[in-house]
This record gives structure tokens, sequence and C-alpha cells, in this order.
């Protein structure tokens, strides 16, 4: 192989990587066997011998970060974030699934339960049920605490099927009533001397939650529509339920998203033009619509990446010998798309904004712990 001269070797931009070396840092590539470039190249001197300087730089990376939302709504929330590595991604997502807060029901006092459902299977499907209160209007209940207005919300169940219309009963989460007054269940304790004082209960209550300016105009409230039991004629179920703050990572009846996930962002490239029958066969080879046909004019119809964001990468166009040379699928490092669907709680965009507060705070717990 002959040797170039080095006079003859391309310049190079100061602090520039090459096309080929910039897209492996920066692109993951999504071959028909199996992808390459998965790895993050982050040591500062990987590119020591070219001139270019690979630390993280902080100035930079404000320039950079990007949050932009895509779709929001009451439930779910589609944003992306650019700019930042996958590890700060994976962050958000673990902090929102077991480290935000939300209210679930912890404790079930069964008075009378004649259903097929067992108790315990009757309250572990009551703690699923999510409950539509801000869960920091409320403090953690520890074991040593009594159960209170600041710390604990009370729901009842009574309901029975009629034997005389001889159908069964649906019992659904919004047939639970709650009580802002707490416990109407008295604790199984010896009667008082006194006739005038008034019966322990399993909650202490100095004031009706009602009463308070946060919930007087916003009764606290369950998502409705899911199914508790079915009742046969003549069976009943009467219960108490206590609700008490949690996080995820003790159970999951206290995560308050449904689900919390990413992906990075596809990107559909071209390598050369494909018209007439080969852009119809690429058009029909995506099973998510991505590419589109475009009208040159003169009879010339070409291929066209349409919706490159609806890219699922499953590799159908390049699968044929030959097409990977025609399409190139990549994906974006440092761009993710993140969904966030909630379970009713809290809305998305708030669940996003605490879990940075949280991810904030160990940034600064690590920090005292270095200083």
């Amino acid at each position: 192989m002959p040797k170039i001269p080095l006079c003859d070797l391309p310049v190079l931009p100061q602090n520039h990587l090459p096309l080929h070396l910039q897209l492996q840092k920066t692109r993951v590539f999504c071959n028909n066997d199996a992808p390459t470039n998965t790895e993050d190249i982050t040591y500062s001197g990987a590119y020591a011998a070219l001139g270019v300087d690979n630390s993280l730089k902080l100035d930079e990376f404000r320039k950079n970060f990007k949050v932009k939302v895509i779709k929001l709504n009451e439930e779910d929330m589609e944003f992306d974030l650019i700019g930042i590595d996958a590890s700060i991604a994976n962050a958000f997502r673990r902090i929102l699934i077991s480290e935000l807060p939300t209210m679930a029901i912890e404790k079930v006092l069964v008075a009378n339960s004649s259903s097929v459902v067992q108790d315990e299977v009757l309250a572990h499907r009551l703690g699923l049920i999510p409950i539509k209160v801000d869960p920091r209007l409320f403090d953690y209940m520890s074991e040593n605490d009594v159960p209170n207005e600041k710390n604990s919300i009370v729901f009842s169940l009574n309901i029975k099927c009629d034997r005389k219309t001889g159908e069964r009963l649906t019992v659904y989460s919004h047939d639970l009533k709650w009580l802002p007054f707490g416990s109407e269940y008295v604790l199984p304790t010896e009667n008082s001397s006194d006739p005038s004082s008034k019966p322990k209960t399993y909650t202490s209550f100095t004031s009706s939650q009602d009463s308070l300016p946060e919930f007087s105009n916003n009764p606290i409230t369950v998502t409705p529509g899911i199914i508790i039991s079915k009742l046969g004629p003549g069976q009943e179920i009467e219960l108490e339920a206590h609700a008490v703050k949690g996080v995820g990572k003790t159970h999951a009846k206290w995560s308050p998203v449904a689900t919390a996930w990413y992906r990075m962002l596809p990107e559909v490239v071209l390598l050369q033009d494909i018209e007439d029958e080969d852009a119809q066969k690429l058009v029909n080879k995506c099973p998510v619509n991505v590419f589109d046909i475009e009208d040159m004019g003169k009879g010339v119809k070409r291929a066209t990446v349409a919706r490159p964001r609806a890219c699922t990468v499953c590799r159908e166009c390049i699968r044929e010998p030959g097409w990977n040379e025609k399409v190139a699928l990549r994906r974006v490092k440092d761009h993710f798309i993140f969904t966030i669907e909630s379970t009713g709680a809290l809305p998305p965009e708030v669940l996003f904004t605490e879990a940075v507060k949280i991810l904030e705070d160990k940034c600064e717990s690590v920090i005292t712990e270095l200083s």
C-alpha cells in the first residue's frame, strides 16, 4: 500500500473530529445483524492524538442541554431530553418509578366480607387503587406515630348485593367513601368507666380533613371505574381502608407512574436516491410508515423519510441483501424520547419536576460528603 505524504493529508478544523469518528461518538449504528458503537466515549483523552479535548465542559453542556415537550395531557407526557448522557435519563426513570412519594392504602380493617375474594387478595387490590391527592400535603408515618389527619386518609366500603334481584353486583373503586373525620371503628379495648367519654377509634384526628383549606373545595377521591370485586346475591363487603404516604421502592402500590421509559431518537438516512419501484418497495417494507413517496416530476417518484421519529428500528427496511447500502438506521446517543404515564395522583409534568428536585438533592448530598 503506497504511503501518503503528510502534506497531502486533509487539514482538519481545530478541535473537530473527522466525520466517521464524530458519528461513532454520537450515534449507535443499527446494522442488520446487531447494533454497534453502543458505548459512550467519555474519557477526556480519547482523541488527544487529534488535538481534540473530549472532557466534559459545563458551559458546553448548558448550551446543548434542552427539554422539548412534545405531548402533554392529564395522564401522560412525552418530551425530549437533548444533550445528556444515558445515565442521567435512567436516573430520572428510576426516581420516577421508585422514589417519588404517593398515598396508597396500607391497612384494611375488614368487618364483614362474604364475597369469594379472600381478605388478603381484597386488601392487595385496594392497595393498588390510585388515590387522587397531592402527597406533598401529608407527612410520612413511622411505626411510633399515631394515625392523624396529617399522615393518614381513611376510606370506607359498605356495599351489599340484594337477594331479591338475583343478579350479581360489581363493586368499583368509586364505591370507596372518604371519611374526613377518620376511622369510625372503635378499638377493641376495655369499656371506659366514664360513659361521657368519646370511644377511641383506630385514628386520632383532631380536626376534620375537609375543614383544611387544601381539601375544602377539593375532596379526596380515587381513580373511578376499577373493579374491586363481584358480589353474588346476599353477599356483602364492609371494611375501612387506611392510606399512608410511601415510595415505590417499598412497594409498587406507591409508585406514581404506570410506566416511565425512554428511547434514543431514531435517525433514518437514505444513502442514495431510491426511486420508482424501489421507492414503493421501501414504503411497503416499513410497518410504521416512516417513508413516503415524493413526486419529482417527469414520472419520477422518489422515497423520502417523512416520519423518522416513528421508527422503531425493526430493521425490516434493511433486512434484504443490498438494502443496508441504501438505508442507514442510527440512534442519537444524547437525544432521548422520554414518556411518563401518571397513575393520577399528580400530573406528569409535576412528577418530572419533583424527580429533578430529588436528583438535585442527591447531588448536593454527594458534594457535601466530599467537601
